[in-house]
Parts: structure tokens; sequence; C-alpha cells
């Protein structure tokens, strides 16, 4: 066991758990930051997935102690001051989601995504997105909606 803090949406929480204990584990039972989903445990559908110095990483894949000195956003974090972020308003615009439970790890997919790239090709955007699992299939909205996004992004708009 060890105690650390982690920079969680721009907040410090101090942290006790053991060095196996992962980042997901951490968010969600000792946060309550729910909005990252526990999908597979391997790192493989991208439910988990947090932005780790805005980086798309999958959390169930990453010690909560070893993410101690990074900037951590999960989907909570996002929104700022009641406004969606550009990237969740063009989801919703988009209707990209059915049962939503894969959508917080395809919103910060894309997110990190357009944070590298402001305007990226589709296949760019289905290359960024693979591995993320949507077990509702609704692939060609999420691409539109990372499209809007783009685009919005690109006019300095929210939506």
């Amino acid at each position: 066991m060890g105690d650390f803090v982690l920079n969680v949406n721009g907040a410090r929480f101090r942290v006790t758990a053991s060095s196996e204990e992962t980042l997901l584990s951490v968010l969600r039972n000792r946060l309550n930051l729910t909005g990252t989903k526990y999908g597979c445990g391997e790192g493989e559908c991208a439910a988990c997935t947090v932005l780790l110095d805005g980086r798309a990483t999958r959390s169930c894949l990453v010690s909560a102690e070893s993410a101690a000195h990074a900037k951590i956003v999960t989907i909570e974090g996002l929104e700022q001051n009641g406004k969606l972020s550009v990237v969740q308003q063009a989801f919703l615009d988009e209707g990209a989601f059915q049962c939503g439970y894969c959508t917080s790890g395809m919103i910060l997919g894309a997110t990190s995504l357009l944070q590298e790239r402001h305007n990226p090709t589709e296949a760019q955007i289905v290359a960024a997105m693979e591995g993320h699992i949507c077990r509702c299939g609704t692939y060609p909205r999420i691409v539109e909606a990372v499209k809007r996004a783009s685009r919005s992004l690109a006019q300095g708009t929210r939506r």
C-alpha cells in the first residue's frame, strides 16, 4: 500500500492504494467517477479510456500509483462551466450512441485525436477510434460526430 496524490479533472486527491490497483478501480471505487466504464479489464474495448497528460489511455491497464504525476481527465472533467465540450456536443448532435456504455471512452478517444490532429481525414478518424468497441454498432455516427467536432473546432464554435 502506498499514499500518493492524483490530479483528476483539475482537483487533487490523496489516495491510498496497492501498487497493483488500477487507475480505473481508483477512479470508480474511491473517487466515485463512474463515467469511466469497466468493460473487458484487458485494454481491448476502450470503455475505460481517460486522458493521461492529454493522451487517450486505457485506465484498466495503468496502475493508479503510476498515474500520480500525470494530469488525468475523465468524462466528468470535459464539461466546463456547465457547457459540454465540443466533442461531447457533437456526439449528442449526431446521436453517436445508443446504450451509452462505450460513449465516454469514445469521446475521450476522439478528444485526444482532435488535440493531435485538428482536421483529421475519415481514415485517420477510423484508425484513431480502432479498438473502441461499440456493441450497438453506431460507428458511422461516431465518425460523423468526430467530423462535426473537428469542423466546430476549426470554426471556433462550441456546437
